[in-house]
């Protein structure tokens, strides 16, 4: 608002802005991202199976396109999301989330996390219970490509903004 105020045109990449006057925003598809992700979940798990959901911070735009995408994408498979809660794009609460979220479910195939951090601390939190439960992130940051490559995360979802962007006047 106040680089509207003082008439400076304002642009946001990445993340919406949730007020003032935006005049141009660049970003990733977040929410064919998230729909990525869930496709990726359905081969792995065959259709059907209980699924894990850690959201990024909440009313971000990142997290409500992501979760929209993958939400889309699961909708009318026997998929089951029996557990939905943030973690605020954290490392650290991804696997403090995750570790009351594996006390509370024994039955769980997949977890789809908003970002790799997120991503990367339920793969700890997994990997102390003995559990095989596959993981999906979202970023492809460099410890999660890493993690990729040595077969603990499932997948990492790329933001390729060359190749997946969208620009909105």
């Amino acid at each position: 608002m106040n680089a509207n105020q003082a008439g400076i045109p304002v642009i946001t990449l990445d993340r919406a802005s949730n007020g003032g006057e935006v005049l141009s925003h660049i970003a990733s598809d977040n929410v064919a991202g998230g729909k990525m992700a869930g496709e990726h979940i359905i081969k792995l798990l065959e259709g059907k199976g209980n699924v894990v959901e850690l959201e990024g911070i909440p009313g971000s735009s990142s997290a409500r396109e992501r979760g929209q995408g993958f939400n889309e994408a699961i909708e009318g498979s026997e998929l089951q999301v029996v557990a939905k809660q943030t973690a605020n794009y954290d490392r650290t609460e991804g696997l403090s989330v995750m570790e009351n979220i594996l006390q509370a479910n024994t039955d769980i195939q997949a977890v789809f996390a908003h970002n790799d951090e997120m991503a990367l601390g339920a793969l700890e939190a997994i990997k102390s219970s003995g559990k095989d439960i596959k993981v999906v992130g979202f970023d492809a940051t460099d410890d999660a490509v890493k993690s990729v490559e040595a077969g603990e995360l499932a997948a990492t979802i790329a933001q390729q903004p060359k190749r997946n962007w969208f620009f909105r006047n």
